[in-house]
């Protein structure tokens, strides 16, 4: 650019051209400023932005919940360039139980100080008869993330007990921090006091991605592998329901990571569930919204 300007002055100086020469070349100039600088467009507003800085395209994520007929919210984040997308950006910022998503903490804490060995060590049924047919048996950590047990993670829970899963809720600054009573050592993240936005959802996921969170290597990583939902030569999707009943409407979440295309993007959606035939749709909806992002696909 300097060079190019000391030649505009330069032919200036030697055929001492009037006046209209000279916007003739500062027009030129501005052009070729707008060819140069133009594929500096993005399209999504990175994550931290200026006032200044002119609207830009970013896709519809929105109509996918119109198509389901649901209210919701989602967020993704784009860490490579910086850039978040997303839908409902107030519910996006306001608190909830995390309900099952939880799961991906609990399994860090009951790893990490041992009262599951590892992820195939197998706890006892109690016998009792649950809603959910596959909770109805004997299982280990990794079956019961898949499956979403609630007994087998409310066990985990008070083995842990209140006052060490405090410390560790702490320690990583979970959530608002609240875990209630020891009454409530099984049962917090289900019906409150614990909450946390979609946003802090994906604040924590890029700490366990990263491996900063107070947890070893081996725990991180076990917990991280059993969390894959789908993998690929040419991508890896980690991730977490959770279903929240303890409100009106019930909500549902899905959260977790997408690899691909040496980028990670993180996502964190909420839905409002009517009947048990939206559990999928939670699901659907967020990898609609990826898909909008040229990502899920096979890569050539």
């Amino acid at each position: 650019m300097k060079n190019i300007l000391f030649g505009i002055s330069q032919f200036l100086r030697r055929t001492h051209r009037t006046q209209p020469l000279i916007f003739i070349a500062i027009g030129c100039l501005a052009v070729f400023s707008l060819i140069t600088f133009g594929g500096m467009y993005v399209v999504a507003q990175p994550a931290s932005t200026s006032s200044e800085r002119p609207a830009v395209k970013v896709p519809n994520l929105g109509r996918h919940f119109q198509e389901f007929g649901r209210e919701g919210s989602i967020v993704i984040y784009d860490s490579k360039n910086n850039r978040i997308y997303e839908h409902n950006p107030q519910r996006n910022a306001t608190a909830i139980a995390p309900a099952s998503t939880f799961k991906i903490f609990n399994s860090l804490v009951a790893l990490e100080i041992g009262v599951v060995p590892d992820d195939v060590a197998v706890l006892t049924w109690d016998g009792i008869h649950r809603e959910i047919e596959a909770w109805n048996h004997d299982t280990n950590l990794r079956q019961a993330f898949k499956d979403s047990t609630v007994w087998f993670y409310q066990v985990l829970a008070r083995r842990a007990g209140y006052e060490r899963m405090q410390q560790f809720i702490n320690k990583v600054g979970y959530g608002n921090r609240q875990i209630g009573t020891a009454a409530d050592i099984d049962r917090f993240w289900l019906q409150q006091p614990l909450q946390i936005t979609p946003k802090e959802q994906i604040k924590f996921l890029q700490r366990l991605y990263q491996g900063d969170l107070p947890f070893s290597q081996r725990t991180i990583n076990l917990v991280k592998d059993i969390m894959v939902r789908e993998q690929t030569p040419d991508y890896t999707l980690r991730g977490k329901t959770g279903w929240l009943t303890s409100t009106k409407p019930d909500v549902g979440w899905f959260v977790g990571y997408l690899e691909q295309n040496k980028n990670v993007y993180f996502f964190a959606t909420t839905l409002d569930m009517q009947k048990p035939e939206d559990a999928p749709v939670r699901i659907e909806i967020t990898r609609r919204s990826l898909k909008d992002l040229g990502l899920l696909t096979q890569i050539n």
